[in-house]
């Protein structure tokens, strides 16, 4: 007994889809756009290195701006000013930014909530040199009091010992500058991480009897930690790297001290490049941009902390 085999089936095959134009153009320019950064961002870095190279090496003996001393001694006192500062600027704005996050999410009406997310948005948009103008022409002169009240009162401790300053321009003065500079962007992603909690955790603590500051305290900040480290980290960035409005209100000596009231202040890198520059000349130039690469390593390194922290709890966090 013999059998025919059949007609064979052939396997459904896969359609193939045709890209459209629009698609491959899209696709192209957000690539070159990506590969674009990062070139900029190459050569910005080629660029500090090579010319920043000299200024490292150059001797002390035959550079104006060292004063006789070696690059890593220069640079230190400025370093340590950026750092600084950009803290005094942290320890003041995060608190603040987070109360102003949780009243426009959680406790003011929807109307007022969303004229002070305008005004926060408008507030990030004001040039830096308006901040240095009011923190020189109006902070500094009305902190003269309190200043001299901190050092009379406070004086045992090292942070107000004094002397006070007669002018008001410390280095108080500038991180006070730099919290209200850097206070919308972090009040802006507070907001934004806030807003993203999820309804059903808040409503189940109000359910389980919690008031409104439990539920927050149970479901809104634990979700939205990653977010607040985050939005921390980036206003950091916008601290260390500000420039004129420091060099306006600071009055820089180059110590390094942890006094906050006192005449003598630290300087910090963005605000002495900006001072020193326009006299700077030959291998001077060199140390400048010198510290501009460490100045910009210590930027990178922020923005990469604030990246990894966000990418570690991105299904937690509302930031992405």
């Amino acid at each position: 007994m013999t059998t025919t085999a059949g007609p064979a089936v052939k396997a459904p095959t896969k359609p193939i889809s045709k890209q459209r134009v629009g698609d491959r153009v899209f696709s192209g320019s957000t690539l070159a756009a990506g590969s674009l950064i990062l070139a900029v961002l190459a050569a910005v870095a080629a660029f500090l290195l090579i010319q920043g190279m000299p200024g490292i090496v150059a001797d002390p003996e035959t550079t104006s701006i060292l004063r006789g001393q070696s690059f890593w001694e220069y640079v230190w006192p400025l370093v340590f000013g950026t750092l600084w500062a950009a803290t005094i600027a942290l320890v003041m704005a995060i608190p603040l930014a987070i109360g102003i996050a949780l009243f426009i999410s959680h406790y003011a009406p929807r109307a007022l909530a969303t004229v002070l997310g305008y005004i926060i948005d408008l507030l990030a948009a004001v040039p830096s040199v308006v901040f240095g103008l009011w923190g020189a022409n109006v902070l500094a002169p009305a902190s003269r009091t309190a200043y001299a009240w901190l050092e009379q009162h406070l004086g045992w401790i090292p942070l107000f010992a004094g002397p006070a300053s007669g002018t008001g321009r410390s280095i108080l003065t500038a991180g006070i500058v730099l919290a209200v500079m850097v206070l919308p962007i972090i009040t802006a992603i507070c907001r934004e991480v806030f807003l993203q909690t999820p309804v059903l955790h808040e409503e189940a603590a109000l359910a389980l009897g919690a008031t409104r500051w439990e539920m927050i305290r149970m479901s809104v900040l634990p979700f939205a930690r990653a977010g607040i480290v985050s939005g921390a980290m980036l206003g950091l960035g916008r601290a260390l790297g500000e420039t004129m409005a420091v060099a306006m209100v600071l009055s820089a000596s180059g110590v390094v001290t942890f006094n906050l009231i006192s005449s003598n202040n630290p300087s910090t890198i963005a605000a002495n490049i900006a001072l020193s520059f326009p006299e700077a000349y030959g291998i001077n130039v060199n140390v400048l941009i010198a510290t501009g690469l460490i100045l910009f390593a210590i930027t990178l390194v922020v923005n990469s902390l604030a990246r990894y922290i966000v990418n570690r709890r991105k299904e937690f966090s509302g930031a992405n």
